[in-house]
């Protein structure tokens, strides 16, 4: 008898439905391709220094509920037409979490919150959403987390993130380098910046790697480089890493890297210090530094659903409408008053920053 020598630990496995064909079964129209494209030549021209409005990425740490999340969508948009003078909002629209143990992983991986795994469902849910949510005008950010469901969704993303677990991985740093979109690269756990800073340089950069092609085959994938990649600032489990010194610490590692000074602040994580309530004062000390004259903060993040807080999953039963599955986030009606503020308060400090630099 012939001894098994691969498999041993593999159950079993189920065959996917290639991109080309969940792409078929729910199409992206020219109008909508259209909008993302525009979408994301918005937030290029924000990294750019062309357009001088602050990318706003908000939503809920995670999607659990597709009709909550149309929701959220909808008050999303009319928010977005009311701070559009000052802000550029897009709505978090994550389907895969990383976890530092175990825990429930997304909705792609399962969307039935009973540990069934029916990825085909949870890959064509997510992409049924991001359809429907662009339909509404709504542009989409989303992290980049599983190699391989960027081509089954990221025609529809406007914005993406590398997560401060993944940051240095050579995969992940090679998949980021292929995406057509801008990419936000968070810093380490531990919440320095090296980690992240040198992940830039390789997402800038051409690569060749394994991959996946549209008809879901095995491929050697050659890409460009991305040239819209920049870092987001989340704090970590030395604090946070938000305040004045810290970001102009942040600005010199990035010129010495010959990389340009685009900084992103993530108000939740370690610079909320993981508490929901305390992200207006990361937004607040933001805007401080931008009316003070700070040009390298291009955008911020926060994490917010139609109701403040979080709830355990359970057994996916009997679940609170609009309320986090995941992380804690801040509620709609603070979520308005928060960004209202900060549209007003920086609508000004933004037209300046259009004004070439003062020597100094």
């Amino acid at each position: 008898m012939i001894a098994a020598t691969e498999h041993s630990n593999i159950a079993t496995h189920r065959s996917l439905p290639a991109p080309s064909e969940v792409k078929a079964w729910y199409p992206a129209s020219a109008e909508a391709l259209t909008f993302v494209a525009r979408s994301r030549r918005r937030v290029e021209d924000i990294l750019a220094g062309r357009d001088h409005r602050l990318l706003v990425v908000v939503g809920p740490c995670s999607i659990h509920d597709p009709e909550a999340a149309m929701d959220y969508a909808g008050r999303l948009g009319t928010l977005a037409r009311e701070t559009r003078d000052s802000l550029y909002l897009v709505m978090r629209t994550y389907f895969e979490k990383p976890r530092t143990a175990l825990g429930w992983k997304g909705l792609i991986n399962d969307p039935h919150l009973d540990d069934s795994f029916d990825v085909e469902e949870g890959i064509c849910r997510a992409r049924r959403l991001l359809l429907d949510i662009t339909g509404r005008g709504v542009p989409v950010a989303t992290e980049a987390l599983d190699p391989m469901t960027p081509r089954y969704l990221q025609d529809l993303v406007t914005w993406s993130a590398i997560g401060a677990r993944t940051a240095e991985s050579q995969t992940h740093r090679e998949l980021a380098s292929g995406l057509a979109s801008p990419v936000g690269v968070k810093n380490a756990t531990d919440g320095s910046f090296a980690v992240a800073i040198n992940a830039l340089e390789s997402v800038g950069s051409p690569h060749r790697g394994l991959g996946i092609d549209a008809e879901g085959r095995i491929a050697l994938i050659e890409t460009r480089g991305n040239a819209n990649a920049h870092i987001v600032l989340r704090g970590g489990s030395g604090g946070p890493n938000y305040d004045v010194g810290t970001v102009r610490r942040c600005e010199q590692a990035l010129a010495s890297a010959g990389l340009k000074d685009n900084i992103v602040v993530d108000c939740s994580h370690g610079n909320s210090n993981k508490d929901h309530q305390r992200q207006h004062l990361v937004l607040d000390a933001v805007a401080e530094q931008i009316a003070a004259g700070n040009r390298s903060i291009v955008g911020v993040m926060l994490e917010s659903n139609i109701v403040a807080g979080n709830q355990e999953l359970g057994d996916g039963r009997d679940l609170a409408y609009g309320v986090s599955i995941t992380d804690a986030c801040l509620g709609w009606n603070d979520t308005e008053t928060a960004l209202r503020s900060l549209a007003q308060a920086l609508r000004q400090p933004l037209l300046d920053r259009l004004a070439p630099a003062k020597a100094s």
